[in-house]
């Protein structure tokens, strides 16, 4: 085997982000690649970024979209590869990014992600499997098989895969991908390159745990890191530096609203507040006026 497992220790929540994406489910979805390093590649369709490692003798995956997809992005990897799929790991547990597990999840390929994403996939799809929306072997197959609560890593010959745990950030689940030698890391949900975030507070999300996040990414990488986002396009360390920035102080003006006494909607009202970042960060999915309400309600949790 080229890949070893080591530190073990270490309900598809379906949100309106992900229902936005179903909504255009007529459109013609191409799976479009992007060559990172000499072994990592970003494949992007409808949904959450996919990484791709090519190994020695397997590959390493990260993330699988929505489950009508898998086709086509079996497609798309085995244009770069003819090589297994040894592991498919998530980075949380949105529909988006986990929708395709049954799909992928075979005798061959192992399903890794967080303590947390099983509980909350399994939570998910035992609804649909009590309703008859799916047969008992599709709700075992979507399941992570191996779970860790803070880190695991992996090697492929001189390749160290670090996976590790950032706590109530995107979700209560959330993991950051590492490849060493590659320099290049998966960020999942924790970053949305040249957009506003979504922060899923239902399932455990926060503001300062998405701040927290990011800066432990910091911590890690290199001016040279390649980013995989869990959406939009490849980014930089300066990029994600400058993304930090913007999070710090859009959370400093809404704590001040907070403080002068102003209320949710006087916040959400309030273009003021977001002003400086809104025409590069609010034209994605998250408008800013729900930005503002999402900073606004996690920090008043606090």
């Amino acid at each position: 085997m080229a890949f070893y497992k080591t530190k073990v220790g270490f309900f598809i929540f379906i949100s309106s982000f992900c229902v936005s994406l179903l909504s255009a489910q007529e459109e013609e979805v191409v799976i479009s690649i992007d060559k990172l390093s000499s072994d990592v590649y970003m494949l992007t369709g409808q949904g959450g970024n996919i990484g791709i490692y090519i190994g020695q003798k397997h590959v390493f995956m990260i993330d699988d979209q929505f489950d009508r997809l898998s086709d086509k992005i079996k497609a798309a990897i085995a244009s770069l590869t003819n090589k297994p799929i040894a592991f498919l790991f998530n980075t949380h547990m949105h529909g988006d990014h986990t929708g395709g597990n049954a799909n992928f999840n075979t005798d061959l390929t192992t399903l890794v992600a967080h303590d947390n994403v099983r509980k909350r996939v399994m939570a998910g799809q035992q609804k649909k499997l009590d309703d008859k929306k799916i047969t008992l072997a599709y709700y075992n197959n979507m399941l992570p098989e191996v779970t860790f609560s803070e880190d695991i890593s992996f090697y492929d010959d001189d390749e160290t895969i670090m996976a590790f745990h950032v706590h109530n950030a995107h979700t209560d689940g959330d993991a950051m991908v590492y490849f060493v030698n590659n320099d290049v890391i998966h960020m999942g949900d924790t970053y949305f390159a040249g957009r506003y975030p979504y922060i899923d507070l239902k399932s455990g999300g926060s503001l300062q745990g998405f701040i927290d996040a990011h800066k432990k990414a910091l911590m890690v990488i290199s001016e040279e890191t390649k980013i995989i986002p869990g959406h939009g396009r490849p980014s930089s360390k300066k990029e994600l530096e400058s993304y930090v920035g913007m999070l710090e102080d859009l959370k400093s003006n809404i704590m001040a609203a907070i403080v002068a006494g102003k209320s949710l909607e006087e916040v959400k009202s309030d273009n003021s507040i977001s002003a400086a970042y809104d025409n590069s960060h609010g034209s994605g999915f998250i408008k800013p006026e729900v930005m503002r309400e999402t900073f606004y309600r996690s920090l008043k949790s606090q």
